[in-house]
Order: structure tokens, then sequence, then C-alpha cells
């Protein structure tokens, strides 16, 4: 078990990081794969000081310190967090990571939900499907998604006998194996009748499926804990970066505006002090 797990591997995260490792504490950080991050298509950076380079320069550099110090980076989305035999547990595909406290630096979630998604999750619909897939295979099943891991995701579901169409906004992406048929729509809707999804309807046209899933590089803040308040799409926080729930710390663009990064930064900072100070006082020790 962890001292600090943060999710996130944006600047807030990475601030967090290397404050956490400076206090001698275990500390893993879990996100998406950060050249997919906005702040990676930034051609040039003009309000963070000393820097004068482009986002993905930037990213790269502080990876970089993190690997020098040897703090361990999970690259994979997570699905959902939550409280777990005094202390919080996150899953991330199959795999679970549990630690003493959790600081979300997540950013905000990218992509609305879609048209019927809510209603049917559990239900055909699905945002995992390393964790679903196998209850699908030898079914017609479709792909909605967005980011590289939602290549991954669609064919591993290829890999293991699923038979897959793949949907997305915008071109074919690349690594998409050949063998699965790739449609490029504006507007979808997951259909169902019976208290089930039957299918995807992209542009008006339908196309039948056992199972939908949906796949995102982020999960709704919403979703993403249970209890958890938020305010206006932000989770709620003090100036301590301290959220509704002990024990968890919010920093960064999902704490709220300004969503800028010399905010995100400072805010992993406070996030992962008050982390430290509040597992001092619950009497963990620091490594």
């Amino acid at each position: 078990m962890y001292d600090m797990l943060i999710v996130g591997a944006g600047p807030a995260g990475i601030s967090a990081a290397l404050t956490a490792q400076h206090r001698g504490r275990g500390v893993l950080v879990i996100g998406n794969d950060f050249r997919e991050s906005p702040l990676a298509k930034a051609h040039v950076i003009h309000n963070y000081p000393g820097v004068t380079g482009d986002g993905m320069q930037l990213l790269e550099a502080m990876h970089q310190q993190l690997r020098a110090l040897d703090i361990p980076v999970v690259t994979r989305r997570v699905l959902q967090a939550m409280a777990s035999g005094g202390g919080f547990s996150c899953s991330a595909g199959t795999d679970v990571y549990e630690a003493r406290s959790l600081l979300l630096c997540t950013g905000l979630p990218r992509g609305r939900e879609l048209e019927g998604e809510h209603m049917y999750l559990g239900r055909g619909v699905s945002n995992c499907a390393t964790c679903d897939g196998m209850l699908y295979r030898g079914r017609d099943t479709v792909v909605a998604g967005e980011g590289g891991e939602a290549v991954e995701d669609a064919n591993f579901l290829h890999g293991i006998g699923c038979r897959v169409q793949f949907f997305a906004r915008g071109e074919r992406p690349g690594g998409l194996r050949e063998e699965i048929p790739f449609h490029s729509a504006k507007r979808f809707r997951v259909v169902g009748e019976n208290g089930r999804a039957t299918g995807l309807e992209a542009d008006g046209t339908f196309y039948p499926a056992y199972a939908v899933f949906v796949l995102r590089p982020t999960v709704s803040i919403e979703s993403l804990l249970h209890g958890l308040k938020t305010e206006d799409g932000r989770i709620v926080t003090d100036r301590d970066m301290t959220t509704s729930i002990p024990g968890v710390f919010a920093a960064g663009d999902c704490a709220g505006k300004p969503l800028q990064l010399a905010k995100a930064v400072g805010e992993g900072n406070i996030a992962a002090l008050s982390a430290d100070r509040w597992l001092n006082e619950k009497g963990g020790k620091n490594d």
C-alpha cells in the first residue's frame, strides 16, 4: 500500500508526486498517456515562468524528473476510486491499486456522455473493455472511442473473439487493426429496448450490437468517487486542497478555474503537503 495515490499525470499530478517524494512518501501516479493531453498540443507556452517551449517539451521534461527519481507511473485510465480498508483504492483496467491517501489531479473530462449511455450502463453498455470483454466473446460489439487506449481496447476485444466495429469522430485512428471496420460520425446515441442496449446509432444509422463500449480518456468527476462534493463540474476544495472526503485531496483543472498551468502546479504542491500533514496526524510515518 502506497502513502499517496495520485490520479492524473499532468502538471498538477507531477507536482504533487515530486513534493510527496521529497517528503519521504511512497507514491504512485496513475494517468493517461500525457502525449494525448491538451497541454501536449500547445505549440507555445507564454504564461509559465522560465518556459518558452511547447507543451510536449514541458511534459516530457516533467516526466523525466519522475523517472530520475524512480517515481512509478502507471499509464492507464482510472475507472473508479473508493474508500477501502482504512485507505483508498483505484481500479484501472483489471488492476487495483491501494494507498492511505488519494490525490485527484485528473484534469477535466473530455467528451460528453452519449445519449442513452447512462441509462444502459451495466446493461449492454460498458466503459471498460478489459473488465467486461470476456462476457461478449463471439458476439457483435461496437466501440465508440477516443484516444490511444480506446484503440488498444478495441484490438483487445477483437483478439479475444468479439466481432468489433469502431466508431469515432474524425479519421481512422492509427494502430487500429485492419480487420476492424471503422466508421466516422459526428453524432452518437446508444439505442436500447426492454431495459437493455441493443446497439449504437451513428449519424442516424443504427448498428446493432450485443454490447456497446464507450471508451474515453477520463470518466466524469461525479462518477469517479462516491460521496465527493462537486459544484458546477469541479471538485469542491478548501485552500489546502482538501475535499469533502477525509484523506482525499484535489488539484489542477478538476478543482476549478482558472485553468492555468501555474495554478495546477501550485495546487499539486499544496495537495501533497496537505496529504503529508494528514497522514502524520493519522499516524502514517514517512517511509
